[in-house]
């Protein structure tokens, strides 16, 4: 069903596509004091400004990749990347609350086009080998977008105040936009069956009645954003119960930046040499140990920043070993419908970090409740992967 270009899309334009929408909600996190301030918010509200994105940012996934599947990924990424740019431009002018509020609502339904479709372009454009190198390359980029972002986000606040954030992402927005409208090609054949609610159920219907593409979506979900157990609590194990300067926290974040990276590059360079089977299991070997020593760290009398440090770089490295490689065999699942099966897969991990993000709050000792709830997922993720191989 894929119209397979004699050129794959340029992986520059498609990392520029995908970071859009999640560069949109870490960059505006350091202007969040300036914008209360300015607006006469509360912290509450200015909370909303980035919890109803990411629900945003979750939930219209689950609506692009059906849509793209019956019309298209051009069109559908075109009609996205306008929305952000617009949003953008909303949220700059933004004269209250409510209004930045529902601008960042709209913002984030059309960045999610670019995160859930540049995935589904890759599998379309590229050979089983191929997708997981060029994943491998797109998750790396998606993975340092984070780290820079709010230090974008911090600069350009400090120096032109809030509102030059909104700008300066309605720009990023407009020019992704006319690059996407003169390089981008289709890269899938629509179903041409039109799109109902109906088309809508059944897609999905069928996608959850895949056993590989379910076990590869939890498996991958639990493999990958179950570290953000680790980030939601490393400023109170850093600071709070190792004494370390806040300042050095975001250094320490780094590190953990820097294993992803190592993990990614290594499976772009292993695809096509080993098998995926294989990748797979050195990723989760990977995070079972990088889990079972953070664990050992928790329950040993003595606490060491580098014991930490080494436990955490080897976890994120089976992370980035391991991305890839699931994303790939769950938007290869069923075929016909990688965009659908692309925009659940970014849904369910966004559902497994919030899930574990959500689980840390519990218990009196963050830090064992976070190496608990990695330890479990790098579980959950074995098991679930061995259980897509049998079927």
């Amino acid at each position: 069903m894929n119209l397979a270009p004699n050129r794959p899309p340029p992986l520059w334009l498609l990392a520029l596509i995908t970071i859009s929408g999640t560069m949109a909600m870490h960059m505006f996190v350091p202007a969040l004091p300036l914008m209360a301030v300015s607006l006469g918010a509360t912290a509450g509200q200015a909370q909303m400004t980035i919890s109803l994105y990411i629900v945003g940012l979750a939930v219209g996934q689950l609506f692009y990749g059906p849509l793209s599947d019956s019309f298209g990924r051009r069109p559908l990424l075109m009609a996205g990347l306008v929305l952000y740019a617009l949003a953008g431009l909303l949220a700059a002018a933004a004269p209250d609350i409510h209004t930045l509020v529902g601008a960042r609502l709209a913002q984030a339904l059309g960045g999610c086009a670019g995160l859930a479709l540049g995935r589904a372009i890759v599998r379309d454009a590229s050979s089983a080998t191929d997708t997981v190198r060029r994943l491998a390359l797109l998750n790396l980029v998606m993975m340092v977008s984070p780290g820079l972002s709010p230090l974008v986000g911090s600069v350009v606040a400090s120096a032109l105040g809030w509102r030059a954030v909104f700008w300066l992402l309605a720009g990023v927005g407009m020019l992704t936009l006319v690059l996407a409208v003169r390089i981008l090609p289709e890269t899938n054949r629509p179903k041409g069956t039109g799109f109902t609610a109906g088309t809508f159920a059944s897609d999905y219907l069928q996608l959850l009645r895949s056993r590989e593409f379910v076990c590869f979506a939890v498996g991958g979900g639990c493999a990958t954003t179950s570290m953000y157990a680790f980030i939601a609590t490393a400023p109170f194990i850093f600071h709070t119960e190792l004494h370390r300067p806040l300042a050095e926290v975001g250094a320490y974040l780094a590190i953990l930046i820097f294993g992803l990276s190592i993990g990614s590059l290594s499976a772009g360079r292993l695809a096509g040499r080993l098998s995926t089977e294989r990748l797979l299991s050195s990723g989760n070997l990977l995070g079972l140990v990088g889990a079972l020593a953070f664990m050992a760290w928790v329950l040993s009398g003595s606490r060491s920043v580098g014991w930490l440090l080494a436990a955490m770089l080897t976890f994120t490295c089976g992370v980035g070993l391991t991305s890839p490689v699931a994303l790939s065999r769950a938007v290869s699942a069923e075929p016909r419908l990688s965009g659908s099966a692309a925009g659940l897969y970014g849904f369910t991990q966004m559902v497994v970090g919030a899930v574990c993000t959500s689980v840390v709050s519990l218990g009196g000792d963050p830090a064992l409740v976070a190496a608990a709830v990695l330890l479990t997922s790098v579980v959950v993720s074995a098991v679930a992967f061995r259980l897509a191989r049998r079927g």
